[in-house]
């Protein structure tokens, strides 16, 4: 039992902290005040996954299973909280919906992701996904007096409910094939006997609701509305620490599952079909956007799609890329999301062509987001060029040369939205009033910036790392260290 509770201390920490901002909030109402207990509770909780990193084995009864991989999503989960939350006061003071409860709903909706990515057994999956999920619904309809924030989180409330029938569905198809909610259970279960029609029917239906959370084709129709109509701070959490979540959770059911998946050509056939096609969709739906937000929210789905070729891949070195593209992805989406949110508080600017000139009133923000744009579209040498290279490279490994050669051909086209947006912040003229933005938040870009280029140039420890952590995917066959 105290190995249990020293295994699960993140979690627990986590969800310790969320509490104490209620009641916080509660007692004070300054919502500032519990913006900076959440920064602290986001640093602590990834400070525990750091020191924790070592520990592995099985808690409570085989309910959760701790390891490296799921510390260092941990990690990547209070990264995105942390970056979030910091650099949403000003947007929320500006749009005059500056409520405590901000922080405190995606505390919560961290501690959803923590549960994602250490579940062993399917009821806590279900667990974890719905408290991320309903947490996000609250996020996306934040500003209540908004019209599309309302109709953006109508349109994620009812989709990701029927996602969430689905996955739920797919987990008692699955108990009635096998009789075990335990993902090593299961997997004993299907290798000792045979994987039935009533199995293969359950685990699709568990499959098409992660999709839905990755916002893969054909399962991707609200993402643009709904990152659109949300405030720009929740759209940047949704798109990395969610995304994040559920690439774990899926990583966590392939590698249970592996011996069977690796013996089914349809499963390979399947999972690449959706990769290609959601990066083909992805990047021609963003070409055609002028409003940016809806242009970052088509680029999520380019790259969940570029993710997915790791899954199909389905070897150690997709998984451990996808690892490290979720970490890359989290730094230079929400630094994107981030310079909208700086921005458009202010002056409502929307469209590419808003930030004609941003260069030379502020060269280090305009400097920052060509960073995002060109690791975002994958260019040498930046984060974002060594995720995919990861991803496509385990692709053509596992022989799936055409699904890489499609996501390189794929992320060419990504090129043209993201250097129009280039093109217009440093080779055009400025348009009306200069536009302004406190040197403190350019410094913040900057800083995030600059760790898109150093994981570009030296990814060699971190790469290392999300390898060594793969060696915990797996459950462990007892609990212990």
């Amino acid at each position: 039992m105290p190995n249990d509770y020293l295994l699960s201390l993140p979690i627990l920490a986590a969800a310790g902290w969320s509490v104490l901002l209620i009641i916080l909030e509660a007692m004070l109402s300054r919502a500032a005040l519990t913006r900076v207990f959440a920064m602290l509770g986001f640093a602590l909780v990834g400070g525990l996954s750091v020191i924790g990193f070592p520990l592995q084995g099985l808690a409570f009864s085989e309910m959760l299973r701790i390891g490296g991989f799921q510390h260092f999503a941990n990690i990547i989960f209070c990264l995105s909280g942390l970056l979030v939350v910091a650099l949403s006061e000003k947007y929320l003071d500006d749009e005059n919906v500056h409520y405590g409860e901000y922080y405190i709903v995606a505390f919560i909706s961290v501690v959803g992701m923590m549960l994602l990515a250490a579940a062993a057994n399917m009821a806590i999956l279900f667990i974890g996904l719905e408290m991320m999920s309903i947490a996000l619904y609250v996020l996306a309809g934040l500003m209540r007096r908004d019209v599309r924030s309302n109709e953006a989180a109508m349109k994620y409330f009812l989709l990701g409910a029927f996602a969430s029938g689905l996955l739920l569905y797919g987990i008692s198809l699955i108990y009635g094939a096998t009789g075990e909610l335990a993902l090593h259970k299961i997997a004993i279960a299907i290798q000792t006997g045979s994987a039935s029609m009533l199995f293969w029917i359950g685990f699709g239906l568990l499959i098409t609701g992660f999709l839905f959370k990755i916002s893969a084709v054909p399962f991707h129709q609200w993402t643009p509305d709904v990152y659109d109509g949300s405030p720009t701070p929740a759209a940047a959490f949704m798109s990395t620490g969610a995304k994040a979540a559920a690439f774990s959770a899926l990583i966590v059911v392939v590698t249970n599952f592996s011996t069977l998946l690796q013996n089914s050509p349809t499963w390979s056939l399947v999972i690449s079909s959706i990769a290609l096609a959601t990066m083909v969709v992805g990047n021609i739906a963003a070409l055609a956007q002028e409003n940016l937000k809806r242009m970052l929210a088509y680029s999520s789905v380019a790259h969940a799609g570029y993710m997915l070729v790791g899954i199909a891949a389905a070897t150690p070195d997709g998984y451990s890329g996808i690892m490290f593209y979720t970490l890359v992805y989290t730094l230079m989406n929400i630094g994107a999301f981030g310079v909208v949110a700086l921005l458009e508080s202010k002056e409502n600017l929307l469209l590419a062509s808003d930030y004609a000139g941003l260069f030379k009133h502020r060269p280090m923000l305009a400097g920052a987001m060509a960073v995002f744009m060109l690791s975002l579209a994958g260019v040498p040498p930046l984060g974002g060029f060594i995720g995919k290279y990861k991803v496509f490279a385990a692709a053509v490994d596992a022989k799936l040369t055409w699904l890489a050669l499609a996501g390189v051909l794929a992320s060419a086209v990504s090129a043209y939205y993201y250097l129009r947006v280039v093109y217009f912040m440093f080779m055009r003229d400025p348009v009306g009033e200069a536009i302004s933005a406190p040197a403190t938040s350019s410094l913040a870009f900057a800083l995030i910036a600059v760790a898109v280029v150093l994981l570009g140039v030296f990814p060699t420890e971190i790469l290392r790392i999300t390898d060594a952590a793969l060696k915990f995917a797996q459950l462990p066959t007892q609990t212990g260290f």
